[in-house]
């Protein structure tokens, strides 16, 4: 969504048990300009966590969707809802968490413990799919893990590259139910359902493509004001779609979502888990290493794609990997660093052998 990155943090008193739990979330933060608040504190009481449920009649959520494909290399193309849309018609979404006026309202990407970026692609996410198309990984028959998803294109290419399941998390229902499940749905479809020529060449066309998203969503409202019907997407039935069988969403604070899939029996253990644009707050460290402490499997891989430095909230690449060491649990390669602008990088956690330790 096209917001000033501003980060608004009520400026309150949290134990450290709250702050190890509370905000040990997902998010994906670009830079700010620094402030005088203090930033690295949840501002919310603990998000608890639940699965949910793909609703009776998907296709339900794609009425008045308005899709982009984002195409790199040789990767299946990806389908998402166009953010810019997405943010024009968000006073019509259903949004128990109140966070898509709140967050128009405030133009930000960020307030702690009650949004955390979920409804963004961030730059860090396209590093991490440009990576695992020059790696040529199949994700075939792994089981996947998309940790702080948001849109959840990480995720969805698991999903499309053969991945045996994919779990998405993110800490806001909001993002869950109106973006990530949309995003999978969208991915169901055949492409030529939801590609045109405009909008094959993805991120690429930038504000003409948004521009022209938003007259063909006016253009069906006034259609439908006016009595007459505006062309409808092919109808088909995914309620059974394979793909969606091998889904599973999430929403809630780390702390709970750990202890929520390990109540599952047998308990889940990932051979992948993405996790994008999740360390730009020192607080949240604790409970995300837990997390990828208890749910990788033994020979699983962590891929990280992170900023070397967030503004504003503090954290980055070189704080993380310094807990990391600290902890001795993992070990941390750098897959991919970049070199223009504020440096953003991809690494790899796996855990330590006895001799690394």
């Amino acid at each position: 969504m096209s917001f000033c990155f501003n980060f608004d943090v009520p400026t309150q008193s949290v134990n450290s048990d709250e702050a190890r739990g509370l905000d040990s979330q997902n998010g994906k933060k670009a830079n700010a300009a620094p402030t005088n608040q203090d930033n690295t504190k949840p501002a919310e009481p603990l998000k608890e966590a639940k699965e949910h449920l793909l609703p009776s009649d998907p296709q339900f959520l794609l009425v008045d969707a308005v899709p982009e494909t984002l195409t790199i290399g040789t990767l299946p193309p990806l389908h998402f809802l166009n953010e810019t849309v997405f943010e024009k018609t968000a006073s019509e979404r259903e949004d128990d968490e109140n966070i898509l006026s709140r967050t128009v309202e405030q133009r930000s990407d960020l307030i702690s413990g009650v949004y955390e970026g979920g409804l963004k692609v961030w730059e860090c996410t396209y590093d991490l799919l440009e990576l695992m198309e020059r790696d040529g990984e199949t994700f075939e028959k792994k089981a996947v893990l998309d940790l702080g998803c948001g849109a959840g294109l990480l995720g969805i290419l698991a999903l499309k590259r053969g991945a045996r399941y994919i779990h998405f998390q993110d800490y806001n229902s909001t993002v869950i139910e109106q973006l990530t499940v949309p995003n999978v749905i969208l991915n169901c479809q055949e492409d030529d359902d939801i590609e045109s020529d405009d909008d094959k060449e993805g991120r690429g066309k930038g504000k003409l493509q948004e521009e022209e998203s938003c007259k063909k969503t006016l253009k069906e409202k006034e259609a439908l004001k006016d009595g007459s019907t505006p062309p409808k997407k092919k109808a088909i039935d995914l309620s059974q779609h394979p793909l969606l069988s091998r889904c599973r969403f999430f929403s809630g604070d780390w702390s709970t979502f750990l202890y929520l899939v390990l109540k599952a029996s047998p308990q889940p253990k990932y051979d992948i888990i993405f996790t994008s644009e999740t360390i730009y707050n020192t607080a949240y460290y604790p409970t995300l290493h837990e997390t990828l402490h208890k749910l990788l499997a033994p020979d699983g891989l962590v891929y990280l794609a992170t900023k070397s430095h967030y503004f504003g909230v503090g954290g980055g690449l070189h704080l993380f990997e310094t807990f990391v060491e600290q902890r001795g649990t993992f070990s941390v390669d750098h897959l991919w660093d970049g070199e223009e602008g504020l440096q953003r990088h991809v690494v790899v956690l796996r855990f330590k052998k006895p001799k690394d330790t």
